[in-house]
């Protein structure tokens, strides 16, 4: 048993070692690669991708799995719990050839880089063939792994275990029932909010002080954390002592940039808070991509949109942007940055509405992978959900299906994640409040509790409990989404007084 697990460790240490190498080239691709150096990163892709794909599902990691499990009792919690995760993935892997997931990780960077130059283009037509076979594929992969379930079933089943449109389906249509209803009151209200002073010119040199501040705030480690610029912010990590985070500045936009860094830390927080124990395993990092957005929702919109972290940053704020801030209280700034009113853009929406653009998405996704949509008719079918869930046209496919970057990476069945993550955080920040005072704490910039009650009972476990069990350990419930539209109803009806 000794000399099986010294060989499983040693072969989870040069996988890790392949996955490490992808990401690199995928955050340099995003970053800083020049524009043409996309023609030569897929080959390296695809030489690289098939060795991962030849680790995942080499026969001698199957019989050290076997042996593994077999022992099951005989293991450390960590071991068993690598060796049952393994398992998981290697079967969901063999049994897609590898010639098919290395054309697929190859036709994915090139989709993503034909994205980037499609997006401010508003050059749809240049896009729409790449995502066709990225779905293509996607669908093809759903059947090889889970034949026994609808597609995208099997697809929603990667980010968030058990995870089905079942159930998303009455989540949604509560959602719309508790939700819409303000909306429209607060259409009908009609008090409109000041975020004039937003829309000045603020200098990106400034930004990024600031968002070095925002990062300090934030408790996170720039020893082994930095921040990168793209076209669309995303976090990567590829250990605990080395995450990314990245965001995109706007000069005419101060607020755009500053959620994307406080949204991308939250992030980063729980990747560089995972156990030591799980230090370069496949265990240190996010339980599910809905826990994972819990914590980033959580920070960009509990803490980072509240009055009291507002007013604690303003100071820094105004120290940085004095002319252009004049004359704007924390109170505006507060009001300003809780504005509700339909838009076109996802990552701009403020909380009241946001969930009607993952709506939109999952909807689409669903006919997408059933094949009941094709991508020919995609931009329509988009355009006329923005007007019948928002009320909005939609003047082009640069702000509308072009402006997220992750159908472009093949990353279908993620989106609904952002909307769970949402009503996990509102419902995990209803459990802290028992414990800690978090706005009085936020008021003061001490954030380090919050972190540290976050770390004791979510980001320590990485993915040594399932998105149920962590749930209920930080709450002591289990999860109930009516904890996320009280909380938004509570916040709106206060702030335009209805």
């Amino acid at each position: 048993m000794e000399e099986t697990i010294r060989r499983f460790k040693a072969h989870l240490a040069k996988m890790h070692a392949y996955e490490h190498a992808l990401g690199v080239l995928y955050y340099d691709a995003e970053t800083v690669m020049p524009k043409a150096g996309g023609e030569g990163l897929g080959g390296t892709v695809g030489v690289l991708s098939e060795e991962s794909y030849r680790l995942s599902t080499a026969p001698e990691l199957r019989e050290m799995l076997k042996t593994l499990l077999e022992n099951r009792a005989a293991l450390d919690d960590v071991t068993r719990r690598e060796a049952e995760e393994l398992s998981e993935n290697m079967e969901r892997m063999e049994k897609i050839p590898m010639e098919e997931f290395v054309a697929y990780q190859m036709a994915q960077s090139e989709a993503s880089r034909v994205w980037h130059e499609a997006k401010p283009a508003n050059d749809y037509a240049a896009f729409e063939p790449h995502l066709a076979k990225l779905i293509d594929y996607q669908r093809r992969f759903a059947g090889y792994m889970r034949p026994e379930l609808p597609a995208y079933d099997a697809l929603l089943d990667q980010y968030e275990k058990g995870l089905t449109m079942q159930t998303l389906d009455a989540y949604f249509a509560d959602i719309r029932a508790k939700l819409l209803p303000v909306i429209h009151a607060i259409a009908k209200r009609g008090r409109k909010i000041d975020t004039s002073f937003l829309q000045k010119e603020f200098p990106i040199w400034k930004q990024r002080q600031l968002s070095d501040y925002i990062m300090q705030v934030m408790t996170i480690d720039r020893a082994c954390c930095a921040i990168g610029e793209v076209e669309h912010p995303f976090t990567t990590g590829f250990n605990k002592r080395d995450i990314r985070i990245t965001t995109h500045y706007h000069a005419d936009d101060l607020l755009s940039s500053f959620y994307s860094v406080v949204h991308e830390g939250g992030h980063a927080l729980y990747e560089l808070n995972t156990g030591d124990d799980l230090f370069c395993s496949p265990l240190g990092t996010g339980a599910s991509m809905g826990i994972h957005e819990s914590q980033s929702r959580f920070f960009e919109n509990i803490i980072g949109r509240s009055e009291a972290f507002l007013r604690f940053v303003f100071p820094k704020m105004q120290e940085l942007f004095r002319a252009e801030l004049a004359g704007v209280t924390p109170h505006m700034l507060y009001l300003a940055a809780n504005r509700s009113e339909p838009s076109l853009i996802r990552t701009e929406a403020d909380e009241l509405t946001y969930s009607m653009h993952i709506m939109v998405r999952y909807e689409l996704e669903k006919k997408l992978i059933a094949g009941e949509l094709s991508t020919k008719e995609l931009p329509e079918a988009w355009n006329a959900l923005y007007r019948e869930y928002l009320g909005i046209d939609v003047p082009d496919d640069t702000r509308g299906v072009l402006q997220d970057s992750h159908w472009s990476g093949g990353m279908f069945g993620y989106f609904p994640s952002y909307s769970i993550g949402s009503a996990y955080a509102s419902q995990i920040y209803a459990a802290m409040q028992k414990d800690i005072d978090v706005p009085a704490l936020v008021g003061k910039g001490e954030l380090a509790p919050v972190v540290d009650w976050l770390t004791e009972k979510i980001y320590r476990f990485g993915c040594m409990k399932k998105p149920a069990e962590l749930i209920e350990n930080a709450c002591g419930v289990p999860f109930d989404p009516t904890y996320y539209t009280d909380y938004l109803t509570k916040k709106y009806s206060e702030i335009y007084g209805l």
